[in-house]
């Protein structure tokens, strides 16, 4: 690369002179809190009561990011329920996978894991960013993750992130300002 292709390249670091974002109304902030602490305190009652005797997770870090999305975010791409749903679902179906066959070579299932799991959600167009934390959960977990093996996709993945989805479509609809969802597939 000549001298000129690098002065290129350092210059995307600076960002662009857009600016900061803008600053939120008072009345967002207030619905964003609401929904992420009805639809994540729901799904830690659920799992403490329903799940928890059982030996299964309902709540996993992942969906801390997805409640920044659904409940502060409503209206990006990345949070509708394709994207949380199938993002949620597909990755942790890889990082089960990725589990079972490099658990001998943990750096190797964790990177293949997230790096396998954009590709599949860009493919199948359920990118999701927290779903990239979904599947690495699955790898580094600890025994209690393993021990779900493909379980893992339907119990944390699919049912918690229902669970988000029906207070996300409750919550954000109820201000004239919101609208969620912006599409379903």
């Amino acid at each position: 690369m000549k001298i000129e292709g690098w002065r290129d390249y350092w210059r995307k670091w600076r960002g662009t002179t857009a600016g900061a974002p803008p600053r939120i109304h008072s009345d967002e902030v207030f619905w964003s809190w609401v929904g992420a602490l009805l639809g994540l305190g729901l799904l830690s009652w659920l799992g403490a009561r329903f799940f928890a005797p059982r030996d299964l997770p309902l709540v996993i870090g992942s969906f801390g990011a997805s409640a920044v999305l659904l409940y502060g975010a409503p209206r990006s791409p990345l949070a509708q329920p394709r994207n949380l749903v199938g993002g949620h679902v597909v990755s942790a179906l890889i990082g089960v996978l990725c589990w079972k066959l490099f658990q001998d070579f943990p750096v190797l299932a964790q990177s293949l894991a997230v790096a396998t799991s954009i590709a599949l959600m860009h493919l199948t167009r359920t990118l999701h960013p927290p779903g990239g934390a979904t599947a690495l959960i699955a790898v580094i977990g600890g025994p209690q993750i393993h021990a779900l093996g493909f379980l893992y996709a339907l119990v944390p993945a699919l049912l918690g992130s229902l669970t988000l989805l029906a207070v996300a479509l409750v919550v954000n609809n109820l201000p004239r300002t919101r609208r969620y969802p912006e599409f379903w597939i």
